[in-house]
């Protein structure tokens, strides 16, 4: 006998992934419906196609402003078992809401790790080869090379600490090794053969390390353990000249800490993709810091990334139907 199943799914999902999910369905004679939000972000779907929603997929496509209706659906929805989520982190309070509601989700990790390492590299690099520098130059119409003590210092040997080896992680490890950089991982667990790092070592050995790197980046995620890690005792802990590139989460570091040791001089620069409070506020001083770099929360930006989502929910939507195992499932804390 066919059942009938029902996904909320963007107001911009294409036709062709409509037709994937559908034939997906087809092939375990399950009769797939795509519930597609209203078109005005204010609207709210009616009673009777909240009730037929049976998961959700929250895509990257679905426009800014749209995350209310979405998730307004997601809690009104009685019958919803299973949602799928674009986001690589799990630190959003609604996931915790959810979970308690015995709704299963999966994420999307490690599916940007190549662009947001690629866009922490660009980061290094920028401050590495003097940058700010010249684009600063160049907006002055004025021709300054770097010569004598102004010129970069090479890069291989300046060390670079990762704090947390995931994908993201692990992929900017490999970047910085081909640059002739050593690398050093901060994760729980111990190493492996396969990870390109020169040394490991856990999270309480961080304060011990940073005295002798050059380079400190941020990937893990915002957990009870993360938040306010990078405080003002580890950021002066960093040698005189040091830099910080931030592509996890703004919660992680002390930002006012940050301010003050970029102000000072004993920090060079920063490279930021996250902050505190986001979108980051007009009054914010990062904004004019000649040496900051900032991005708005947009590492991740790759015209492959909603494909390649979309092949993970698929992927999972045809193990969920075959009540099989689902990759990037999150687990209620213990």
């Amino acid at each position: 006998m066919t059942t009938k199943k029902g996904i909320l799914v963007s107001p911009n999902l294409s036709l062709v992934a409509e037709d994937a999910l559908v034939v997906a369905g087809e092939n375990v004679d399950v009769d797939v419906h795509c519930i597609r939000l209203p078109v005005d972000p204010e609207a709210r779907l009616a009673a009777e196609d909240v009730e037929k929603i049976d998961l959700a997929f929250f895509s990257q496509d679905i426009p800014r402003g749209y995350g209310r209706s979405f998730f307004s659906a997601v809690r009104r929805a009685p019958n919803i078992r299973w949602m799928h989520a674009f986001n690589a982190g799990t630190d959003h309070p609604l996931f915790a809401e959810l979970l308690a509601k015995g709704i299963r989700i999966s994420i999307s990790t490690g599916l940007t790790a190549v662009p947001i390492a690629q866009t922490a590299i660009t980061g290094l690099l920028m401050f590495a080869r003097g940058f700010p520098h010249f684009l600063d130059a160049q907006r002055r119409h004025s021709w300054e090379p770097q010569i004598g003590a102004r010129q970069p210092q090479d890069l291989e040997h300046q060390t670079l600490c990762i704090v947390g080896l995931g994908g993201i992680g692990s992929e900017l490890a490999r970047l910085a090794l081909g640059l002739g950089m050593n690398v050093i991982g901060i994760r729980r667990s111990p190493q492996r053969g396969e990870d390109p790092v020169d040394e490991m070592y856990p999270p309480h050995a961080l304060a011990e390390v940073l005295p002798r790197c050059q380079w400190l980046a941020l990937t893990c995620p915002l957990t009870e353990e993360t938040r306010g890690l990078i405080d003002r005792d580890k950021l002066y802990s960093l040698p005189r000249g040091a830099h910080v590139i931030n592509v996890a989460r703004g919660e992680i570091v002390d930002e006012a800490a940050l301010i003050e040791a970029l102000n000072s001089g004993h920090l060079a620069g920063a490279y930021l993709d996250v902050f505190e409070k986001e979108p980051l506020p007009e009054a914010s001083p990062l904004w004019d810091m000649p040496n900051v770099i900032l991005s708005p929360h947009n590492s991740a930006a790759s015209s492959a990334n909603e494909r390649h989502m979309f092949g993970l929910f698929l992927d999972n939507f045809e193990k969920w139907l075959a009540d099989e195992p689902i990759r990037n499932e999150i687990k209620p804390a213990s």
